[in-house]
């Protein structure tokens, strides 16, 4: 596997150990480990798909990344 392999399964085993984690209730969706979980795992997978120019995953996981992102912003925006 080379560089971008790695990268690529790196970014969507971290977005499946978070759904994992909220289907065995271990995380809820709106838990900031499960927002940080998907928004480093949809960013690290967006960066795979631009490495290899296949530009309907970029679009998916930059959306992820996109909303999670979001729903980080939300998360610390109602904690303070």
């Amino acid at each position: 596997m080379n560089t971008t392999d790695w990268l690529g399964f790196i970014g969507v085993f971290l977005i499946l150990l978070a759904y994992v984690l909220n289907v065995t209730n271990k995380l809820t969706t709106t838990s900031v480990w499960f927002i940080l979980l998907n928004l480093i795992g949809a960013s690290i997978a967006c960066l795979a798909s631009v490495l290899i120019k296949y530009m309907p995953f970029v679009l998916l996981e930059g959306i992820w990344a996109s909303i999670s992102l979001y729903s980080l912003i939300n998360h610390l925006r109602a904690t303070k």
